[in-house]
């Protein structure tokens, strides 16, 4: 009889701590639609739409910027590789992620938004188009089809996220997660445009923090306090070493040596080339206003990557008390959903804010896809359909054939992430790869080189591009030193051959040196 009652008090527990989870996850996903829907409202032109008429606030820019950064691999990627391996893998990246953060709001916000201001361009290959006077519009449309290429696998990527979370914590079908995680994101971003991934990604921004903040707090006090946590990894080979890594599966540590240190800070590297970051700079109202925009965004990450690396081991100790369930592999990563649910069980309001915590990964992948799709839907409809292929259709029309786009990318996303094994972290490293290498350069020599021509900059993208999937595929399973990250060697490669066929083509023509020097000669922000 006894035993009958507490089975039921506990179902009832259950019960009550699921509903508050579900109605804190419902509350933030009907939220996002209604500022979509709302913020569809501004959208007179397809500027408007794309850019958000150059309208940003500084703090929205540095949190927008930021939050679509900050994909799932905030609080599932990072947290689930500290808890895998300990500080080495994760910290070198962060390290690297942070630096790059901070030089790429430092070097490219600034001379990019004036650039982009003075050629009339709102997406990232128009502004390769007009900067190299390409009538033909050939940059464009290749950069067009990296966008559509790369940011396929990085949306799928935040499928599975949203998949894991909840098949993870609720025994929902990983496949019906997606969907209905994917339904949510297509509909406010095909309603509001880049106002509404903007404000949403604000918004997202702040329940990202609320939620690594808390949870780091909870954990390390369920663990037993901050001395017990540090014993806990002090005693596993090689845990808290820069210079080391534990390997599971021997319980051993192995060396990290210098190349494993300079491949994983070449992380950062891919920042110059991330359009949907990219855009952010193009999009604030007043340039004057970049430098708070710039520390805003660098504090956070550098405050947002330490928290979330700390709550994998944390993570790790939680495990080792038997609180949490030992993980392996790719299920490291729903770490931080484990310590959610555990938290739901000390009574409804831990049950709300475990929520919140969820409702946290939800908007760290949310803010990343949305911004994403806007992206590769201006690519379709402006860079394709209008100046590749010359169709005079209407703003309505470029509008409609964006927002299709939109759906046709989010559908193959959750066919590319079908699979509920697939990892988190493995995808966005890739797609990050490629969009470093394909753009990083070209960004970098059309802002401060003004020799780059137009078959280097051809050149130089495409080989950057494809150098990603050469070494990957072909070069990095020969092991050894060719066992790095794919994102030095192609970046390299394309700022390389960009360089050098630039060199062996004819210089850019006095208009184009012309446009650069008057870009080059504005006042800097104060």
């Amino acid at each position: 009889m006894r035993g009958s009652y507490a089975a039921r008090e506990e179902f009832f527990q259950m019960t009550v701590s699921n509903i508050c989870i579900l109605g804190t996850i419902a509350v933030y996903l009907v939220g996002m639609l209604i500022i979509g829907f709302r913020c569809a409202r501004k959208n007179e032109s397809s500027a408007d739409f794309y850019l958000g008429g150059r309208k940003l606030g500084p703090l929205v820019t540095a949190m927008s910027a930021e939050a679509s950064d900050m994909s799932s691999y905030l609080l599932m990627g990072l947290p689930g590789l500290a808890y895998l391996s300990g500080v080495a893998d994760v910290g070198w990246t962060a390290i690297g992620l942070a630096v790059g953060t901070y030089l790429n709001w430092l070097f490219t916000a600034l001379r990019l938004r004036r650039y982009t201001q003075e050629t009339g361009s709102f997406t990232i290959p128009q502004f390769f188009s007009r900067r190299f006077r390409d009538d033909k519009n050939i940059l464009a449309v290749l950069a067009a089809v990296i966008i559509i290429i790369f940011f396929i696998p990085y949306t799928a990527s935040g499928f599975a996220a949203c998949g894991k979370l909840f098949s993870s914590l609720f025994g929902m079908n990983y496949m019906t997660a997606m969907i209905i995680s994917a339904v949510v994101i297509v509909a406010y971003t095909t309603a509001g445009g880049f106002f509404a991934a903007s404000a949403t990604d604000f918004v997202q921004s702040i329940i990202m923090t609320v939620a690594i903040v808390f949870v780091l707090v909870f954990s390390t006090i369920l663990a037993g306090g901050i001395d017990v946590v540090v014993e806990n990894a002090k005693a596993l080979p090689g845990y808290l070493s820069l210079t080391a890594s534990y390997i599971e599966d021997t319980g051993k540590s192995e060396p990290y040596n210098l190349l494993h240190i300079i491949t994983t800070l070449s992380w950062g590297l891919g920042y110059f080339g991330m359009p949907h970051i990219l855009l952010r700079f193009m999009a604030i109202e007043d340039e004057k206003k970049l430098k708070l925009s710039r520390r805003v965004a660098s504090v956070w990450v550098v405050i947002a990557m330490a928290m979330a690396v700390l709550i994998g081991i944390v993570g790790r100790a939680l495990s080792n008390t038997g609180l949490v369930d030992q993980l392996h592999g790719n299920d490291t990563e729903t770490i931080i959903v484990r310590v959610a649910h555990l938290l739901s069980t000390y009574g409804a309001f831990p049950a709300i804010m475990a929520g919140l915590i969820l409702a946290g990964i939800l908007a760290s992948t949310m803010s990343t896809a949305d911004s994403q799709l806007l992206a590769a839907a201006s690519s379709v409809s402006e860079n394709i359909l209008r100046e590749a292929f010359h169709l005079k259709i209407s703003e309505k029309k470029s509008m409609l054939a964006a927002r299709l786009t939109v759906i046709g990318i989010a559908i193959l996303g959750i066919i590319i992430a079908r699979n509920p094994d697939s990892s988190v972290f493995g995808i966005v490293s890739f797609a990050w790869a490629g969009f470093g290498a394909a753009f990083g350069p070209l960004v970098i020599c059309s802002l401060f080189w003004k020799r780059t021509t137009l078959p280097g900059a051809i050149v130089g993208m495409v080989s950057g591009g494809a150098m990603v999937f050469i070494w990957k595929y072909l070069i990095k399973p020969i092991g050894g030193v060719f066992g790095i990250y794919e994102l030095l060697p192609a970046f390299l490669v394309g700022l390389v051959l960009m360089v050098i066929v630039s060199l062996c083509t004819k210089a850019p023509s006095k208009e184009i040196t012309d446009e650069f020097d008057r870009v080059k000669a504005m006042g800097k922000a104060k």
